[in-house]
């Protein structure tokens, strides 16, 4: 399945439609896949992000933390273009999502990224293999092409056995593996994964967080994952913790790895990974290892003076 980025950033360029008067600022740096500055958000009066910046490299896997009600779902859906942002700008690949029309930004979604939530949300009158197959097909790609997607990752994921099998008829750990493989069928650039292990027994947890790694890691896929669970972030090359809808005790990508090298001599592994050896993989794509229960995640807020943690 070939993709034509700059084809796609085009159209998305020309179908930009101004639902507010935010200005159109300066595009993101190149190496920012997914890019936001000053993200407010509300629901029903209640704030929910208070002036969020952040931003995440191609190929980088992202864990935002907090407790329930932190605004980690909202951050979520704001950049993945489920909710729109009452104030702020969110770009993807140089090209502004925030002044996108509704039918523009579904077409972005349904063609660029995926997203788990953490109920699978499967259409009960699909089989396991056509609830897969969906992605890619609502995507442009054919039947075959679509078929072979859905068999390879159902196998990946250990639920080949259920190709045929209605979601009624399997139990919940292997729905959520299912809509696992949907969000990967069509070959996303970013996927938004939101409690991606919340309804997954350990075992089952461990084996789904190494395969979406794996895949994000030999893809060149953005992962961002919205997880309270301590297990699941120390999967994340960075980590950002929210509190009251803000990103805690911010910090500069440049801090954090200088902060990171005078800890440890040793190399990061590619599962724990620093923002630096994130970019050094370019050239080398890391295999993707379990991370050491001994070795949190480097936690990078955002920077102060760039609205983007990622800048070197």
């Amino acid at each position: 399945m070939s993709r034509n980025r700059s084809a796609d950033q085009s159209f998305y360029l020309q179908k930009q439609h101004l639902d507010r008067e935010d200005p159109v600022t300066t595009a993101p740096p190149d190496n920012d896949v997914l890019w936001a500055r000053a993200l407010v958000k509300a629901h029903q009066g209640t704030p929910a992000l208070r002036g969020v910046s952040i931003g995440v490299r191609e190929g980088e896997v992202l864990a935002v933390t907090g407790p329930r009600g932190s605004g980690k779902t909202s951050l979520l859906d704001c950049l993945s273009g489920l909710s729109s942002p009452d104030q702020g700008e969110i770009w993807f690949n140089s090209s502004p999502v925030h002044t996108l029309a509704r039918a523009a930004r579904e077409r972005l979604r349904r063609e660029r990224f995926g997203y788990v939530g953490p109920e699978p949300q499967l259409v009960p009158e699909l089989t396991a293999a056509e609830n897969v197959a969906l992605a890619p097909l609502l995507a442009g790609t054919t039947r075959k092409e679509a078929a072979t997607a859905a068999a390879e990752w159902l196998e990946r994921l250990d639920v080949a056995d259920c190709a045929k099998r209605r979601p009624a008829e399997l139990r919940q750990d292997q729905r959520q593996r299912i809509a696992v493989a949907r969000a990967l069928a069509h070959g996303p650039s970013v996927v938004f994964a939101d409690e991606p292990t919340a309804p997954l027994h350990r075992e089952a947890r461990d084996q789904v967080m190494r395969i979406l790694v794996a895949a994000a890691r030999s893809h060149r896929i953005t992962l961002l994952l919205a997880t309270h669970d301590p297990a699941v972030a120390r999967y994340a090359d960075r980590v950002a913790a929210m509190a009251d809808g803000r990103l805690a005790t911010p910090v500069t990508a440049r801090q954090a790895q200088a902060a990171a090298a005078a800890a440890s001599p040793e190399p990061p592994t590619a599962a724990g990974a620093t923002a630096a050896s994130a970019v050094a993989s370019k050239t080398a794509p890391p295999t993707a290892t379990e991370p050491s229960a001994g070795q949190p995640p480097t936690s990078v807020e955002e920077d102060p003076d760039r609205c983007s943690p990622t800048s070197v």
